[in-house]
């Protein structure tokens, strides 16, 4: 017969009754969208990004209407000739778009009149009203006050247009790190998110276990996400399909899931965009700078992994 202490009984009990109210707990708050159901109204529509696309608009968009995606999010394009082409484009091939936007300057005058003027032109332009504006906000090292007038302006341009604006949790933007955005939505109480947390992953290195409060928070006002998948060193891993990468994989999904729910819940529309980048943003050889994964069949596999979990 093998005797124990009783020392060591209590730390074996005690431990494996932490970790079985562990996993209970957490099974207990997970929020699963398979077992939700939708109310009226829920969709998802699945866009791709053209960034890293070495081609013509009406052939980026052939492309992406022939792998089953729904609509496209790009820069607005500014030149005449070249936002016919776009809308003459996406009319082409039926899809509906997303328009991201930013300001320039490193001093908040010049920013906010960039911003402006980019905004307003996406805003009044007569061929097609997109389905988002995607913006990113501001400056990491403006002050609160400053990147301010950019949310306040995006707020009045929302009402009046009646376009959905989202500001994207984006490094070096407003909203670069996870309690600066917090802070921000907790005092301007209208602010939707676009939820591209791979770069959260980055600037807190971690895949957010010590920031669940606020990550919670956030999800609850996210109604589009960038599902790139980013790591503790990277906002990019090499190749989400690789199963080296399957737990920070996983991370991401939980936290998309729970988008999902809350717009299953409420009946809402959301978006999902496709968004692993080219190199630089890929991972690349030395020297040849070669890519190491194929960055468009990543993000159609994506794409088809996130519809099968979620229609």
């Amino acid at each position: 017969m093998i005797h124990q202490s009783r020392r060591k009984f209590i730390q074996t009990t005690v431990g494996a009754t932490a970790v079985s109210l562990l996993i209970t707990a957490n099974k207990t708050l997970a929020i699963s969208p398979q077992d939700v159901t939708a109310k009226p109204g829920f969709q998802i529509v699945f866009m791709q990004t053209d960034w890293g696309f070495e081609g013509s608009r009406d052939e980026f968009c052939a492309a992406v209407k022939k792998e089953g995606y729904q609509g496209i999010e790009v820069w607005w394009p500014g030149e005449d000739n070249a936002v016919k082409e776009l809308f003459a484009a996406i009319k082409k091939h039926d899809l509906e778009i997303g328009f991201l936007c930013a300001g320039s300057g490193s001093n908040i005058g010049a920013h906010l009149d960039t911003f402006k003027k980019n905004l307003d032109a996406i805003c009044s332009n007569n061929y097609k009203k997109p389905l988002y504006i995607n913006c990113h906000s501001g400056k990491d090292f403006f002050t609160y006050e400053e990147n301010k007038q950019i949310l306040d302006y995006t707020i009045t341009k929302k009402k009046s247009s009646g376009i959905p604006i989202y500001h994207e949790t984006h490094r070096s933007r407003m909203m670069y790190a996870a309690p600066i955005a917090k802070n921000f939505a907790e005092k301007n109480p209208e602010i939707r998110f676009t939820l591209d947390i791979s770069h959260w992953c980055n600037v807190h290195e971690s895949l957010l276990a010590d920031q669940k409060e606020t990550i919670d928070f956030i999800l609850e006002k996210t109604d589009h996400i960038h599902s790139r998948v980013g790591h503790s060193q990277g906002p990019q891993v090499n190749d989400p399909r690789a199963p080296e990468w399957a737990k920070t994989v996983d991370a991401h999904l939980a936290w998309w899931d729970k988008v999902v729910a809350y717009k299953k819940q409420r009946g809402e529309q959301m978006t999902i965009l496709t968004e692993f980048g080219p190199a630089d943003y890929m991972p690349s050889l030395p020297y040849t700078k070669q890519p190491v994964a194929d960055q468009w069949a990543i993000n159609v596999y994506m794409m088809k992994l996130l519809k099968k979990r979620y229609q």
